[in-house]
């Protein structure tokens, strides 16, 4: 469930690049839920070409996915119809799309870049239209380029076919269970069920043959050979018709994925070393290459002989024994006594939320002080009811003390307390306290929603500002002028950068 704040941070994104009347409708869709064309009419108090139009664009920005429910009635007993559902994680990656050029920047060339930033700036584009952006003021043909760039991007899966303009999801969201042996004995375990949007995603992803691949199978081999020559041209008309109908957008996925790989790596160089950052960079290398996605739920794993290949392809890998890999894997958390042929995994799970707990603490630092931060991270670690006195005591702090600070944190949501009957002749009562981790992780997240729109607004107000002279070269001021333009250039890109550094822990919190 998206919070308030994040839910104003997304509509501020939509009114900054497509107006208040895009806003609204994606505004609604937002606060109520998947709806159909009638009752957004009805909510946004829109006339019907304004609603379908906002529609179109928010669909051909991939803001918004339109699905049908199989097998769905409505109260009347009629078939339900179309429903357009806003997607909050694509609404809100706008505002990492300079991220996501600089991550092609750095492993692609610049055509490709030219080719994503296209993508990014107008949404689903097919291939001739992303040739005819090439060509403008050029006179040779750049057809050949652009297929090129394009072929580049999907071996990377930095861009993906668009998904179908409409499609099916099943009315049945029950919770699936699956067994489990334990001896004798079968337990069930109980998978919590996914939310619709994850579900119309699902559905929407082109099959894994075609999602990635510049041309649909057509009926022709790998060589693109048939048996006739009038096959051929059927083929090769297939292909043309193809190219002007299929549609292709940045796979934010596989952005998200490398930007969650590179925050894993970080945390723990930060937390250990370099050798234990090049061996889960090594790891994580190792999957990549496999073509197996890395799901945050799941551990890793592989074999120690292809973690230590990986390995020793980098710089500083190949200064590293066998026995001293082994020592950095015990360190991300496998057991020392593996053998060789041991399929080792790393929980990624756990250094993601490893990362988390280490921001939030540094919040509770900077606005509660240390006391606090020593209790704060006392009860993290005991991830258990611990009474006052206890806490105060474990800290050295004084009894007086505690009780303040504790409150103060309770009051603002950072701790859970409860309190205790205390059997005895008075029978008495005491507080308990814990850290419960994924309050906090929700509370923290939809603070940082809040700080990124603040943020987002005091940059739009100075962009407005000065709108004037903000793209007129300094060289045109002279004097108190060129303070006032240095002043706002430089207060523009702070705010730039501040809001960049936020995101990374938005994504912490959100996205990993």
């Amino acid at each position: 469930m998206v919070s308030q704040n994040g839910i104003k941070l997304a509509a501020h994104f939509i009114t900054n690049h497509f107006g208040t009347t895009v806003a609204k409708v994606c505004e609604n869709l937002l606060r109520k839920g998947p709806l159909p064309l009638e009752l957004l009419i009805r909510y946004t108090e829109l006339n019907h070409k304004d609603v379908k139009n906002s529609l179109l664009v928010l669909i051909q920005h991939n803001c918004v996915q339109p699905f049908v429910y199989l097998g769905g009635d409505d109260d009347n007993g009629s078939k339900v119809g179309i429903q357009y559902l806003a997607l909050f994680d694509n609404i809100i990656h706008r505002l990492r799309f300079p991220k996501f050029v600089d991550i092609v920047s750095r492993e692609l060339d610049k055509k490709c870049v030219y080719l994503l930033e296209g993508l990014l700036r107008d949404g689903r584009l097919t291939l001739k239209q992303m040739i005819d952006r090439a060509s403008q003021g050029k006179e040779n043909s750049v057809a050949t380029d652009v297929r090129e760039s394009l072929r580049k991007l999907l071996n990377a899966r930095y861009v993906e076919r668009c998904p179908a303009r409409e499609v099916g999801v099943s009315t049945d969201s029950t919770e699936e269970t699956t067994t489990r042996k334990r001896g004798a004995k079968a337990a069930k375990v109980f998978v919590a069920p996914k939310t619709l949007e994850q579900r119309v995603i699902e559905a929407a992803v082109p099959k894994e043959v075609i999602r990635f691949s510049l041309t649909a199978d057509t009926g022709c081999n790998a060589d693109r050979e048939t048996n006739s020559d009038d096959s051929k041209m059927i083929s090769v008309e297939v292909d043309v018709a193809e190219e002007e109908h299929t549609l292709w957008r940045a796979n934010f996925e596989e952005f998200i994925r490398y930007l969650r790989h590179k925050a894993l790596i970080e945390n723990v160089r930060a937390r250990m070393d370099d050798g234990a950052a090049t061996v889960l960079s090594a790891i994580l290398e190792a999957k990549k290459t496999a073509e197996e996605k890395v799901k945050m739920e799941y551990s890793v794993p592989l074999s120690m002989d292809i973690i230590y290949d990986e390995v020793i392809k980098t710089g500083n890998g190949r200064t590293m024994t066998m026995e001293r890999v082994k020592d950095y894997l015990h360190q991300l958390g496998y057991p020392k006594s593996m053998v060789l042929d041991d399929h080792c995994r790393i929980d990624l799970k756990g250094i993601i939320q490893w990362a988390r707990n280490e921001e939030v603490e540094s919040i509770v630092l900077k606005r509660y002080g240390m006391d606090a931060y020593r209790m704060f991270r006392h009860l993290s670690k005991e991830d258990m009811f611990c009474p006052t006195d206890k806490i105060a005591e474990s800290i050295l702090l004084e009894k007086k003390e505690a009780p303040r600070l504790l409150n103060k944190l309770w009051t603002d949501n950072y701790l859970y307390m409860e309190r205790v009957t205390v059997p005895g002749s008075r029978q008495s009562q005491i507080s308990v306290w814990k850290v419960n981790k994924p309050q906090i992780w929700g509370l923290v997240l939809d603070e940082m929603f809040k700080a990124a729109l603040n943020l987002s607004l005091r940059m739009a107000y100075e962009q407005e500002r000065g709108e004037g002279v903000i793209n007129v070269h300094q060289d045109k001021f002279k004097g108190t002028q060129l303070q006032s333009y240095k002043r706002l250039k430089n207060g523009l890109l702070l705010l730039g950068s501040s809001l960049m550094k936020l995101d990374d822990a938005l994504m912490l919190f959100h996205d990993f």
